[in-house]
């Protein structure tokens, strides 16, 4: 479907116009702080057992507030590419992994066909394998919505059909009343296009996503790796099993189980380690369930505390807190 440049400017325009109305009130109203809808801790608890040395030589800002230090965003696409470093943009990465993250930066990026500037999709690559990776297709986690794709064609109709069915939003900003109908039918999501994709299911697992992308900075390069085997070890110290796959085997032997992984640039390298933990709603026990939480200036020394206090008890560390995201988008800031 063509969208015309009369168009993208009416867009333009009324996007403007809402964000001059909404500064312009927000100078009349005073900050009201609201207390968070979950346990906070000031400090990560010291070690009870060895850990892993921190590498030395590294330039991390330990200055700077990390508490709104990640950038907003409606949903992560992550990409299982079985590797664990890439080039420094992943668009210019070889093979299918690099094809579908093309199209889709095409597709969703400035200019692009299903582009809403209220709609913020982050690509990101990981180390967790494709379900087949012999062959051409690829699989991807969407979170916070905490489904998990196992095949996805680069073909190009199927990866506009897989934006449309499960990237665009429900609903449409108030900034985009004024466009004309058809360009809001292009950007609102048709979900009756997920029956396309077979095999669709939502995950139950906990993820560790570890920024390790080497490529693109030497810190999270040499702090990703580390901390994964920190964490791999720690989580199954607590007895939650610790794997690079999602397995039914494993869940059966588990009463908890968790993916360990590494991920290109997600933003704040000089916050290294940079990690996001996603804890699924199937976790009903725990006040984080159902959300994304982003630490920064993460150390081998940290990662039990992580575990026993974030993952497992459902306590945000608000001296490492960066961020997070509930299901449907909703930031999160202390």
């Amino acid at each position: 479907m063509y969208i015309g440049r009369r168009s993208i400017r009416v867009l333009n325009r009324s996007i403007y116009s809402t964000r001059q109305s909404r500064d312009a009130s927000s100078t009349h109203r005073s900050r009201i702080r609201v207390p968070a809808p979950f346990p906070v801790m000031e400090s990560c608890p010291l070690p009870t057992c060895p850990c892993r040395p921190a590498p030395e030589g590294l330039e991390i800002d330990r200055e700077q507030p990390l508490n709104g230090t990640m950038a907003a965003y409606s949903e992560q696409i992550l990409v299982c590419t079985g590797k664990d470093d890439w080039k420094s943009k992943i668009e210019d990465e070889e093979g299918e992994h690099g094809e579908l993250v093309r199209q889709l930066r095409a597709l969703l990026g400035r200019g692009g066909k299903f582009c809403d500037p209220y709609n913020n999709v982050m690509l990101t690559n990981s180390s967790f394998p494709s379900a087949n990776p012999s062959s051409s297709v690829t699989s991807a986690y969407l979170l916070p919505s905490f489904r998990y794709i196992p095949s996805l064609s680069n073909e190009k109709s199927s990866v506009e059909n897989f934006v449309k069915g499960f990237l665009q939003p429900t609903q449409l900003h108030d900034a985009h009343n004024a466009l004309p109908q058809e360009l809001k039918e292009t950007l609102i999501r048709d979900p009756s296009l997920q029956t396309q994709f077979v095999g669709v299911r939502d995950v139950d697992d906990i993820l560790v996503l570890i920024c390790g992308h080497g490529g693109r900075d030497r810190r999270c390069g040499v702090l990703g790796p580390l901390l994964k085997s920190e964490f791999e070890e720690k989580l199954q110290m607590k007895g939650i099993n610790a794997t690079t796959t999602s397995s039914q085997a494993t869940k059966e032997q588990s009463l908890h189980s968790a993916q360990v992984g590494l991920i290109s640039h997600i933003g704040g390298h000089k916050f290294a380690g940079n990690l996001i933990i996603y804890i699924p709603p199937s976790f009903k026990d725990n006040p984080l369930a159902g959300q994304g939480l982003w630490y920064g200036r993460v150390g081998p020394e940290h990662v039990e505390g992580i575990v026993q206090e974030t993952i497992l008890e459902g306590k945000v560390i608000s001296s490492m807190f960066r961020g997070g995201i509930k299901q449907g988008g909703e930031v999160i800031r202390l």
